[in-house]
């Protein structure tokens, strides 16, 4: 027992050592390459992967999206999940609802809908028609593009070149993750994954979760 209780202990030591905050390097997307801008923010610690306690009725390989506290988790049954922070829609794009990972890409091309091409342009910014995959890409490393009864939803789970947005509502309604951390994810989700967005309108549905906080143990050494 008294071993046990020296192994979490010095998890915990080990874990707190490792919780710190990262700090990101200036970025320049096609956007912000036309308005002049670039950002830099330090991404805080609770945004970073980790292993959670989570209690849901949702089964395992579902996707949880709260985009209130801007978490994305991975439900692996036996109250456990992978936790990661996201980057959400910011005001008047924000949604909610229960779709499906209907196509999957690694370093996607960005095709921006005709709207945003129209809403830039009216404020003087240029979008190209298509930008190809790659790190300048706002897409990131990889892209799951979501559906609903079979048809694209134009909303998307993808990595972004902006990390400093993670935490924020930021983006036009997609879901914005690290590239580390988007690359994990979609290593170990298939086409055909449930997702369910927690956000405005409530049209998720009835889910039920709860956060419980870091498995430490699992999140130091996996299992």
């Amino acid at each position: 027992m008294k071993q046990i209780f020296r192994l979490a202990a010095a998890a915990a030591v080990a874990l707190s050592c490792t919780v710190v905050a990262v700090s990101a390097e200036p970025v320049m997307t096609a956007t912000d390459a036309v308005r002049g801008v670039k950002q830099t923010r330090e991404i805080k610690p609770q945004f970073r992967k980790r292993v959670v306690r989570l209690a849901t009725s949702e089964k395992p390989g579902t996707i949880i999206v709260d985009t209130n506290n801007k978490f994305l988790y991975l439900v692996e049954g036996n109250n456990r999940a992978t936790r990661y922070g996201i980057g959400v829609g910011r005001d008047g794009f924000g949604w909610s609802g229960v779709v499906t990972v209907g196509r999957m890409a690694e370093w996607p091309s960005w095709t921006p809908p005709a709207e945003m091409r129209a809403r830039e342009a009216r404020e003087g910014h240029n979008l190209p028609a298509v930008q190809p995959g790659g790190p300048d890409n706002p897409l990131g490393a990889r892209a799951m593009y979501l559906y609903k009864g079979g048809r694209d939803t134009i909303f998307r789970i993808h990595g972004t070149n902006q990390p400093w947005t993670i935490g924020l509502n930021m983006s036009s309604g997609c879901i914005r993750m690290m590239n580390d951390d988007v690359s994990h994810l979609y290593n170990r989700v298939s086409v055909g994954t449930k997702v369910v967005v927690v956000g405005p309108g409530n049209k998720q549905g009835n889910v039920a979760f709860q956060d419980k906080g870091i498995d430490i143990l699992r999140t130091m050494f996996g299992g």
